[in-house]
């Protein structure tokens, strides 16, 4: 496989004996094995899962590219005798997730070598099978978003709307949200994180909804504002800024693009409007198998965007005490541009 290729790259490259992966979201990318603990160590010649008794039968058949090694003590310790067992020297790690303990365990018997974000590089390019799973994410999605349409009435408390839409996901055969899902009405839009809290949504309120689902291990990312009763003028006006702008990157965004450049068609519209001072974040992430991964899409990105890259793009406008408007969607870089891969509505809907 090309991942793998690409591992064999980096183990070349580095002069290493082998290439230890502790990180899940990293070992589930590389071997299939969704168990919550154990270790993957990648030499020139061969592929090792570590895991405890718990495991095995499903790292047997989950990870079928790797051997299975059965710890038999302490994760840490078994690593470090499998390594002077097969005269392993030369050791890449996650220089990113590795905590100071396990480090300085090491490195008192290794030649370490810091590979910091380079698996998590690999996995900026989305499969097909990949983006089938992002694809079905998206849908239980914007599935959910038409649903909680029908379920939200003025007096409602935000935990109410995001309870349900937790439920509605696992309902369409989600695992659960793929974060902590964001229901910010009224004075709390401007709170571009503003979680659900036990305010009441009233009538004239503009409501955020950011969230997502998890579906085989791979996230959707969707976030929709609309109105309930009404919405004032100026609220109108934000939302059709935001929808604007993000329509025009949504078009203009391509293969070849650096994260700042695709930033600034969304950003240069907003701050044209007299809102740039309004939109503090930036443009969009990467999205897989956690909700925000490489690459990112902001002021100070020089990340090349390129085919197969998932991305979300997802301006707003914040206006404190007042509220704020988000729209995003998920995307996939083709070579003519982005293909969009949520697809509910995005017009101001009013309930």
């Amino acid at each position: 496989m090309i991942k793998f290729d690409k591992v064999n790259t980096l183990i070349e490259k580095n002069n290493l004996d082998a290439l230890l992966i502790m990180s899940d979201y990293n070992r589930r990318y590389l071997t299939g094995f969704t168990g919550s603990s154990g270790a993957v160590v990648i030499t020139k010649e061969n592929r090792y899962l570590i895991s405890d008794f718990r495991y095995k039968a499903q790292a047997v058949k989950q990870a079928d590219e790797f051997e299975f090694v059965l710890q038999n003590k302490g994760l840490l310790d078994f690593i470090t005798e499998f390594f002077e067992e097969k005269k392993l020297r030369t050791i890449g790690f996650e220089g990113q997730h590795v905590n100071y303990n396990t480090y300085e365990q090491l490195d008192s018997r290794f030649n370490l070598v810091p590979m910091t974000n380079e698996v998590e590089t690999i996995r900026m390019y989305k499969t097909s099978e990949e983006v089938s799973l992002i694809r079905k994410a998206c849908e239980i999605a914007d599935e959910t978003y038409d649903h909680i349409l029908k379920f939200i009435k003025p007096g409602q408390t935000e935990l109410e709307v995001r309870n349900e839409l937790e439920s509605h996901m696992r309902k369409l055969g989600a695992e659960g949200s793929s974060f902590d899902i964001i229901v910010a009405s009224g004075y709390r839009g401007a709170l571009p994180h503003g979680v659900a809290s036990d305010k009441k949504i009233e009538s004239g309120d503009m409501v955020t909804i950011d969230f997502g689902a998890y579906y085989n291990g791979y996230a959707s990312d969707i976030t929709r504002s609309f109105g309930v009763g009404s919405v004032t003028e100026e609220m109108e006006k934000v939302h059709g800024i935001v929808l604007t702008s993000q329509l025009a990157a949504l078009e203009k965004v391509k293969s070849g693009m650096t994260g700042k450049e695709a930033d600034a068609i969304a950003r240069d519209i907003i701050t044209e409007h007299g809102y740039g001072e309004c939109f503090g974040h930036s443009l969009g992430h990467g999205l897989g198998l956690e909700v925000h991964e490489m690459p990112g899409l902001s002021k100070a990105s020089d990340t090349i965007l390129e085919k197969d890259m998932c991305i979300t793009v997802e301006p707003g406008i914040y206006i404190d005490g007042v509220g704020g408007v988000r729209i995003e969607d998920d995307c996939i870089v083709t070579e003519s541009g982005l293909e969009k891969l949520s697809n509910s509505s995005k017009e101001l809907f009013i309930i």
